[in-house]
């Protein structure tokens, strides 16, 4: 008898046990206010090895930097306030478990460990100190040195992220910064600690192309050096056909599609998806017609449609008999290897409606 429940203990445990280096069970993360619940996310899983790019995609309002800071801890304050957030579920960070963790152990973490490179660095950096202090703060705070070595170190970063002068350019308030230049400095301060894991929410935003190239190419040819795994959050999905390895698609705070990128790219399974496809310019092909937007609005996230929350906004949503669409919500399904959607259509008529009516027109 005592053999069966140390067994069935010992199997409890497995089956808790993360197996990837980041792992997201379940989680959800909700916020009472005057007019409401808002479920800014209503049970997201995903996973993410050490060395790979996940793109997070979806409209603004889907839930994607909700989710972001939710890895990183950063809701906790608000647990302390009178009207608390409400957080539930599990994030595994190399085994750790971050949710129920006590928060001076997650805050160890953040910045050692895991580090985020937020939307808009002119309001991320503090405007009274220079870049310089700002990256050296952020490195003391994790390492026993003096301040002379965490400013060389400094100097070091702002370098490798390609700051010009940077010995110079390390006593310079953010001010005095461009866009791109401040974006750099970002990432220098995400990366001074050389963590495991990077968030990147929108690092191209409000970026010109060339500057959004250089972006990019610097947090791939740092990846690569570092052997971080990278969370790349954006609402533009050729940012991630350039640097994802799997993609999770986001709408009204819960996953519809979850895949490696060159499947979803090629083979997407979810009408949501299809829509932002359409939406999206092609630099490939000869465009003759004109981008097809998804219509309507993302959903209000206090009162979210009943059944899939895209059915307001669908043009298929009839396909399914009974109604289906507008009274179940649907759950992620594998529609092949690796390859999961959120659909109640069955996966041979999405193939035909993904190869006959929308290909075509992309």
């Amino acid at each position: 008898m005592t053999d069966s429940s140390d067994d069935k203990a010992g199997a409890a445990e497995a089956a808790k046990a993360p197996s990837a280096f980041l792992e997201v069970r379940d989680l959800k993360v909700h916020f009472p206010t005057d007019d409401g619940l808002v479920k800014s996310v209503d049970g997201l899983t995903f996973s993410l090895e050490k060395g790979k790019t996940l793109g997070i995609v979806g409209e603004s309002g889907s839930g994607k930097s909700v989710t972001s800071l939710a890895v990183m801890g950063l809701h906790r304050a608000a647990r302390r306030e009178r009207n608390k957030v409400r957080m539930s579920g599990e994030i595994w960070l190399d085994g750790k478990e971050l949710v129920g963790a006590d928060p001076d152990e997650v805050r160890r973490l953040r910045g050692r460990r895991m580090a985020m490179i937020f939307q808009d660095p002119l309001s991320a950096l503090h405007p009274f100190y220079t870049v310089g202090n700002q990256i050296v703060e952020a490195y003391r705070v994790h390492h026993d040195v003096s301040r002379k070595t965490a400013r060389k170190r400094a100097v070091e970063m702002l370098d490798r992220v390609g700051i010009p002068q940077p010995d110079k350019r390390v006593d310079d308030h953010p001010h005095q910064f461009s866009g791109g230049m401040r974006q750099r400095a970002m990432i220098a301060m995400a990366l001074v600690n050389n963590p495991e894991l990077l968030i990147a929410d929108e690092p191209t935003t409000a970026l010109d192309v060339t500057v959004q190239a250089q972006i990019l190419d610097l947090i791939r040819d740092l990846q690569k050096e570092f052997g971080s795994a990278v969370i790349l959050i954006t609402h533009d999905l050729g940012v991630v056909a350039e640097l994802a390895d799997d993609l999770l698609v986001m709408y009204g705070g819960r996953c519809v599609e979850r895949g490696p990128s060159e499947k979803v790219f090629s083979r997407p399974q979810h009408p949501y998806t299809w829509g932002l496809l359409g939406s999206m310019p092609r630099i490939d092909r000869d465009q003759t017609d004109r981008l097809i937007p998804v219509k309507g609005s993302p959903p209000s996230l206090i009162n979210v449609p009943s059944g899939c929350a895209f059915n307001p906004r669908c043009p298929y949503a009839d396909v399914p008999a009974d109604d289906l669409t507008r009274t179940v919500r649907p759950e992620l399904r594998e529609a092949a290897d690796g390859h999961f959607s959120a659909c109640h259509m069955a996966p041979e008529e999405r193939e035909r409606i993904w190869t006959e009516e929308i290909a075509p027109k992309l």
